[in-house]
């Protein structure tokens, strides 16, 4: 099975199967006919992705984990189309122009491509590191079509992420004992809104969850994150604006502790990379809430703008230098079309992105997956190449089939 195919089966959601079915059926049909009358021998049909009203659920109403998981995957596969679709429509565009425009596989092309994904904030260390590994890939399986090369790339952009470890966007969270999530970055991120939401998330799944508001020097960021807390059902433990940060999350451990809360997320203040005062009370915040809680914080995940392109970069850099960042959440993907930002930030840092934004919605909050991410990026170019590729080989089939019935008729 190709990569494009794989992705396709694994992340087409119903919807998009029930708009095509009739026409699958139809066409299924006349060649069922067909076949019929050339051949007494059954035809393998290809498996569809499940919609969840044909999903098998047993006598207490459960559905069993196979289907569940492919009704999530169309799930998941729905939201990175939806969220990343300024991000795909710029891709997809460049990359077939870029296609249509070199037609072999040369340096020109290469040097085109490099081009190209430098302007989608890929990153010019991730962007050579790639290109090299396609040069390479088409020498290797003697590619000199740049049409027969398209799956390649997409195939060698999540290599590049998964390159180091394949389950490294997984958060640490322990089943027993507290947990404490450390979120930090500048103001303006949506570090707050990710919290509200991160929070949501963990609640729904469960938890019990209590937020601290350490973000003591912004006015007003106190009470938002309140706001959010009551919007989420999950308590907030606050003490007055221009309050020690340390000392606030010292207090919220000990309240969390008392009232058996699985996870804590901790605020912290927006600290500019520049401020070297704001990261060295980022440092006092992680000493205190180590010393409380061992092996905390278990995860220190920095909220970076997508829309920001490279800056969002340099700020990871900066913090990485400071603190040990976990790792990314990536907000506002939705509003860029410069998606590539997620590679050069994988590649160059080596942070795993472990959550994304990609919508305004509490659930817009979604776990990273490095194929989720290539289908919203592709999904529309994925699609046309299975189909086609698809229609090419029903016919090569339906050909053959006649073939052989017309051998058998007297001359």
């Amino acid at each position: 099975m190709s990569f494009f195919k794989r992705l396709k089966d694994k992340f087409t959601t119903s919807t998009e199967n029930q708009k095509t079915e009739e026409l699958e059926q139809e066409q299924q049909s006349e060649l069922d006919v067909e076949q019929s009358q050339t051949s007494e021998e059954p035809q393998e049909k290809v498996k569809q992705p499940k919609k969840l009203k044909e999903a098998d659920f047993d006598d207490d109403g459960l559905i069993s984990i196979e289907d569940f998981e492919e009704i999530e995957a169309q799930q998941l596969g729905a939201k990175f189309r939806a969220g990343l679709e300024k991000s795909r429509e710029n891709f997809q565009e460049q990359l077939n122009n870029l296609i249509a425009r070199y037609r072999k596989v040369d340096e020109d092309f290469f040097e085109a491509l490099e081009e190209m994904l430098i302007t989608a904030d890929v990153g010019f260390n991730t962007v050579m590191e790639l290109v090299e590994e396609l040069r390479n890939e088409a020498q290797r399986r003697n590619i000199s079509e740049t049409e027969d090369l398209r799956e390649v790339i997409v195939e060698k952009i999540v290599d590049i992420y998964h390159q180091d470890d394949e389950h490294s966007e997984i958060m640490n969270i322990e089943n027993e004992g507290l947990n404490v999530i450390l979120m930090v970055g500048v103001n303006g991120v949506g570090k707050t809104t990710t919290i509200g939401k991160l929070a949501h998330r963990y609640q729904a799944e469960g938890k019990k969850v209590m937020l601290a508001a350490g973000d003591t020097f912004r006015a007003g960021a106190i009470e938002q994150l309140k706001l959010w807390g009551e919007r989420v059902g999950v308590e907030v433990m606050s003490q007055k604006e221009g309050s020690d940060p340390a000392a606030v999350m010292y207090d919220a451990i000990n309240a969390a502790k008392s009232k058996g809360v699985d996870i804590l997320i901790c605020d912290t203040a927006g600290r500019l990379q520049n401020k070297s005062n704001l990261m060295n009370e980022l440092e006092k915040v992680k000493r205190v809430i180590g010393r409380a809680v061992p092996e905390a914080p278990h995860e220190v995940l920095l909220c970076l703008d997508a829309t920001t392109g490279q800056n969002a970069l340099s700020q990871a850099k900066s913090f990485k230098d400071v603190t040990n960042v976990t790792g990314i959440v990536l907000t506002k993907l939705d509003g860029t079309a410069k998606g590539g930002i997620v590679l050069a930030i994988r590649n160059e840092l080596k942070i795993p992105v472990k959550y994304v934004g990609l919508g305004e919605k509490l659930d817009d909050l979604q776990p990273f997956n490095p194929e989720s991410y290539v289908y919203g990026l592709f999904a529309d170019m994925i699609e046309q190449n299975v189909d086609e590729t698809e229609a090419s080989d029903d016919h090569t089939d339906n050909m053959d089939v006649r073939n052989e019935g017309n051998k058998d008729e007297p001359k």
